[in-house]
């Protein structure tokens, strides 16, 4: 899917009454969680632009790309992180940007695990020929270690996804343009 097609998806998902809605949406929690996730993307799409350094190091790819994101609409690292791809993918025609669904068909996570698990969303890099040049995901070091710490700890999920909304918040998506640009900066060769 394109960036229009993935965004016309969750929409259709968002839009869709309860009696047609599908797993995993059927489930209130999820339907809720895309709902939000939709309404951050969405901000951080009209409230953010990308750092000079991230425009820079963008600018000098010379040889065409394709950027895969494998996400699911319900995933809040990926509303907080897909935005700054986009905007990212916006500053070079030479950047393809595709998404696909983490649960679906090709099932492409399966060759890009984190630490065994199927963790989104995941960026991919890959050259015209299909080799992979970088790959960066599911969320910046920072976000980790804080997620980390708090699994740790055994704190309450509930807390748990506030303490990471606050992080993504404070954050205002400074490092993940960074590590963004850093990934990026090693396909130029």
């Amino acid at each position: 899917m394109n960036e229009q097609e993935y965004s016309e998806y969750v929409n259709s998902i968002i839009t869709m009454r309860e009696e047609d809605r599908f797993p995993p949406y059927n489930n209130a929690d999820y339907f809720e969680y895309t709902k939000l996730n939709a309404s951050r993307k969405s901000r951080w799409l009209k409230t953010q632009s990308i750092s000079e350094n991230l425009k820079q190091v963008v600018s000098k790819i010379k040889s065409p790309q394709n950027w895969i994101v494998i996400t699911e609409p319900w995933c809040a690292d990926a509303a907080h992180n897909i935005p700054f791809i986009i905007l990212a993918a916006r500053e070079n025609p030479l950047i393809s940007l595709s998404f696909e669904l983490r649960d679906s068909p090709p099932n492409r996570i399966e060759q890009y695990l984190t630490g065994g698990t199927r963790s989104i969303p995941k960026l991919i890099i890959k050259d015209e020929n299909g080799n992979d040049l970088a790959i960066w995901g599911p969320r910046p070091e920072g976000c980790q270690l804080l997620l980390n710490k708090l699994k740790e700890e055994k704190v309450e999920f509930k807390d748990l996804v506030t303490e990471i909304q606050n992080w993504y918040n404070d954050n205002k998506g400074v490092e993940t343009q960074a590590e963004l640009a850093s990934e990026i900066s090693k396909t130029l060769g």
